[in-house]
Formats: structure tokens, C-alpha cells, sequence
């Protein structure tokens, strides 16, 4: 990787750390167990279509924990003045931060006119953000790729963050791949096209009044820091889903913390879980997301199959988490 002097915003920026909106995934309970590992970071909500917002339950919608802020409300559409009612609603809400995705893949979000298919029409992203920006005071950024299928020149991805900042955007948040919006699943388009980290960057360097926040393949706390000397925020997202102690580790590395312990750090989500038991919810929808806490160490196959398969059962409460915790703590130490 290159090296450069530290981004003079990297050290203050609300974006230094940031979680990805990640469909099925960064529910609320997911974002309540980030939350307890990861004080500083911005957390987003799964993407929610702008109709959804003005015709659907918005209370489920947005439902959130005052322990989740700051926490930015991700949108998807493509008409301005549904996202504008969209975001005033998320505002409304206590969000702060509306995003509009321009870069998901999937078929059914093209079919839609949204998503990553909209980096070939910059004008209608530039309409969007402006009509957002009327409609609330919150930040208003955008999150995209560095381009898809043909359009793949540097030139391109610079024209798209300049229009957008002619709208009044001056914070982008950019995945460092391209979508291919045809012959790739969603899965595929997060794997297989190569990253380019480095068009990032020049796209920080070239335009330095551009809060620049950088997201795909960062798996390390190192790997954090290294772009952070480079751009103003990293973006983590399956490594903080699958080995959510990585994200614990760079919060406590970038804010010169020291950790809890893994099983600190799952105790103090207790009185969120017990008052969502008391309310009806099922622990299994909350610790889906904790499976990969030990990922890697001794125990962590017990802590997972207790939580999965015993979470499911009727009636499943604090004292299984115990007893998870209780299998790792246990567990025989491996040789080394």
C-alpha cells in the first residue's frame, strides 16, 4: 500500500470507523451487539427502500436502540421526492445520518432503478441528494462503487463524486470495487471483482475537500490504520459480521483503548437482551449475530452450536448465553 501523510480529518472524522450496511444482517440487534464492541463506531441500518418508508411499517423500519447512535438510516430509490419524504421520516426517527445506496447489484434492485446502477446516471444521484439535503439538516452521503461493467476509468468515479459534490455532498463512501450488473450474483460482485484500493485513495488525493471513507477487503485493525494515513474513515463489513472481535480491536486501537474481554463485551449487551425477552423477541434473532465471537479459539465450536441450536428452542433466556460463555471458558487450551 502506498504511504502517505495522515489524512488531516482521519484523526477527528465521524466516519474514522464505520460498520456496513449489510441486507439481512445489520438488523437492530445486530447493531446493539456492535454497539457494546465498538463504542465510536457509525453504525447503518440494512438499505430500506424509500417506499417502504412512506407505504410500509415504519416503526419496525426503524426501530432502534438509543444505544445505537450515531446511526445512519441507508436508503435506496431513485426518486427524489420519495427519498426526500424518506429521509425527513428517518430524521423524524432520531437518525443521523441519511446514505443512499448506489451500489448494491442485485437484480432486483436494478430492476427498481436503484442501486449500483445508478452510477451511470449521476445527474439523477446529484436530484436525489439535493432534494434529501432540502428535506433534512442531517449529513447526507452517499455510498457507491468505483464504477460498473464498462465504465471503468478513474475519469469516471471522479466526474460522479464531483457532480455529487456540486449537489452538496462532501461525504462519499466508496466500496473499491466495480459491480458488474449483469452475470454476478450479489455474493460474486463482492468477491470476484478485483479491489482497487488505490483508486480510493487518488480520489481522496485529487479531491482533498471530499470526506472520503473507504470500504471492501479490510480485515485487520493494521489494514484500518494503514488506510486511514490515506483517507478519512474505513468502512469494515462481512470481517465485522463473521469476526466481530476484529472490529472490537480496531475501535480500542483507533480511540488508544483497551478492550473488554470477549465475554465482558457480550455481558454488557444483557440488560438489551432481557428487556427485548420481556418484550416477546426470541434470542435467537439476537444471537445469530454473536455466533463468530470466539471465531478461532478453543470453544468456539460449543459457544456456536449451544447458541444455534439450543437458542431456537421456546423459552431460551440469559442463562443459555451463560452457558455458552461457561463452554468456551472451559474449553481445553490448544497446544501449541
Amino acid at each position: 500500500m502506498e504511504t502517505a501523510a495522515p489524512s488531516a480529518l482521519a484523526t477527528d472524522s465521524p466516519w474514522r470507523l464505520c460498520v456496513a450496511p449489510m441486507m439481512d444482517w445489520t438488523d437492530r440487534h445486530c447493531r446493539a451487539f456492535h454497539r457494546v464492541l465498538a463504542p465510536h463506531a457509525r453504525l447503518y441500518t440494512e438499505m430500506v427502500h424509500a417506499q417502504a418508508l412512506l407505504h410500509g411499517d415504519t416503526a419496525r423500519l426503524l426501530a432502534h436502540d438509543a444505544s445505537e447512535h450515531p446511526l445512519a438510516l441507508q436508503l435506496g430509490g431513485s426518486e427524489p421526492h420519495e427519498l426526500a419524504a424518506a429521509a425527513a421520516i428517518g430524521a423524524a426517527a432520531g437518525c443521523d445520518e441519511i446514505n443512499l445506496n448506489v451500489g448494491c447489484p442485485s437484480d432486483r434492485v436494478q430492476a427498481g432503478r436503484f442501486g449500483a446502477c445508478l452510477m451511470r446516471e449521476p445527474a439523477l444521484v446529484a436530484d436525489c441528494v439535493r432534494a434529501m439535503r432540502d428535506a433534512v439538516t442531517l449529513p447526507v452521503t452517499v455510498k457507491c462503487r468505483i464504477g460498473v461493467d464498462e465504465q471503468d476509468a478513474y475519469a469516471d468515479l471522479q466526474r460522479f463524486a464531483t457532480t455529487l459534490m456540486d449537489a452538496g455532498i462532501d461525504t462519499l463512501i466508496v466500496h473499491a470495487r466495480k459491480a458488474w450488473l449483469s452475470g454476478l450474483s450479489p455474493k460474486e460482485n463482492r468477491e470476484l471483482p478485483p479491489l482497487d484500493h488505490a483508486r480510493v485513495h487518488r480520489l481522496k488525493r485529487e479531491l482533498p475537500q471530499l470526506t472520503v471513507v473507504i470500504n471492501g477487503g479490510i480485515v485487520s485493525t493494521a489494514a484500518a490504520r494503514e488506510h486511514l494515513a490515506l483517507v478519512d474513515g474505513v468502512m469494515l463489513g462481512r470481517v465485522a459480521y463473521h469476526e466481530p472481535w476484529v472490529l472490537a480491536q480496531t475501535d480500542a486501537a483507533l480511540w488508544h483503548a483497551t478492550p473488554a474481554t470477549r465475554a465482558d463485551a457480550l455481558r454488557a449487551l444483557r440488560p438489551y437482551v432481557e428487556t427485548e425477552l420481556a418484550r416477546g423477541t426470541a434470542l435467537r434473532h439476537m444471537a445469530r449475530h454473536w455466533l463468530g465471537l470466539y471465531q478461532g479459539l478453543p470453544g468456539a465450536r460449543s459457544f456456536r452450536r449451544l447458541l444455534g441450536e439450543q437458542g431456537r428452542t421456546a423459552g431460551a433466556d440469559w442463562g443459555l448465553v451463560e452457558r455458552a460463555l461457561a463452554a468456551v471458558e472451559t474449553a481445553p487450551a490448544v497446544a501449541a
